[in-house]
């Protein structure tokens, strides 16, 4: 009888102590992941549960159990991070941590949103309004894919929650949602981002779209309200849509444009010389040739026979006369005497050599 109501009061006791466990007391830790939330595939994170001293943490996955079921709950742990050395779509969804004080366990954090990115191809992000806006505009951010996604998630950088998730309408053969975010003010000026995703794996996200930073300006132009279409080629709004001036040539540039310049210039001298060079020779050949002719038209006798210019010139000729006498025989007893036959002359022209 004795031993029973000692065993009784201490079965009470730890009753007790459970029930103070199971209500968790004590005020919430802080949850977040390094370096980031948004984890690429493969990637690593640390989760990391913050809270000054503890005896015990546990950093738990939602769907996975019940955070204040102590009937599972692991043995009491002093390391107070949770490592993913590979980022998986298992492993992306929403977790919590609690520590333990004493024999109480605290209340669980708010929930830590892990996303693993890159699972799809990018979306892309427009503003429909201008990225350069005043405050208390409205402003629309359009965000389009090829892909049939579900949702659309627009992420402002900087900030852990997520901003807005749409559905996905279709507009030609993109799929798209169009972001308000209205009468904005200081505090959402900055860079935006949107992602593509599926309902039946929410946490499984696209690779991230291009860049769009919202700037403000101090006096507010009547935007543009014209719906722009849905493209998938990512523009690039890093910078705010201000009127460009013609930018100056850089040194490379000018520096090529010099180099070309002179080759050009060098060549074309090249080829004029090579031009006057050839003339010069013609103008030459000409002269020559036609010098040759007037030396033939004025001596012509000098393309002619010596023998010829001999018999031409009389000062260079002389004439010879050579008389032939032909005796006659006559008898002894006729003293009588042939006619005087005629003599025969002839002329030789001697020539002086």
């Amino acid at each position: 009888m004795f031993t029973v109501f000692p065993s009784l009061l201490y079965l009470g006791l730890y009753i007790g102590q459970s029930t103070q466990a199971q209500e968790g007391n004590l005020p919430p830790p802080h949850i977040r992941a390094l370096p980031t939330s948004k984890v690429l595939s493969k990637g690593t994170v640390t989760i990391q549960c913050q809270i000054p001293e503890a005896e015990a943490y546990d950093i738990y996955k939602v769907e996975g159990r019940k955070p204040m079921d102590r009937n599972i709950l692991p043995l009491p742990k002093k390391n107070n991070t949770l490592r993913i050395q590979e980022m998986t779509p298992d492993q992306a969804g929403l977790y919590q941590c609690i520590y333990q004080s004493g024999v109480q366990w605290s209340q669980p954090s708010n929930p830590l949103q892990l996303v693993m990115t890159g699972a799809y191809d990018k979306p892309s992000l427009t503003s429909i309004t201008g990225t350069v806006v005043a405050s208390g505009d409205n402003v629309k951010l359009q965000c389009c894919s090829k892909i049939q996604f579900d949702v659309f998630i627009l992420i402002k950088e900087g900030e852990v929650n997520t901003t807005q998730n749409l559905s996905s309408t279709l507009q030609g053969s993109a799929h798209q949602a169009i972001f308000h975010l209205d009468h904005v003010t200081s505090t959402q000026m900055g860079t935006y981002r949107c992602y593509g995703a599926f309902r039946n794996d929410f946490y499984v996200w696209s690779h991230s779209s291009n860049q769009l930073q919202l700037v403000a300006k101090k006096a507010p132009d009547d935007p543009d309200l014209t719906e722009p279409r849905c493209s998938t080629e990512a523009p690039d709004h890093s910078t705010p849509t201000a009127p460009r001036r013609p930018h100056a040539p850089s040194h490379d540039q000018m520096e090529t444009r010099q180099h070309f310049l002179i080759g050009f210039t060098v060549t074309s001298v090249l080829l004029l010389l090579l031009l006057l060079l050839l003339l010069f020779f013609f103008i030459l050949r000409h002269f020559k040739a036609k010098n040759k002719a007037t030396r033939i038209d004025r001596h012509p006798e000098a393309a002619e026979p010596m023998d010829r210019q001999a018999s031409e010139d009389p000062k260079e000729v002389t004439y010879s006369q050579v008389t032939c006498s032909i005796p006659t025989q006559r008898s002894a007893g006729t003293p009588s005497f042939l006619p005087r036959q005629t003599q025969i002359s002839e002329y030789a022209t001697l020539a002086l050599r």
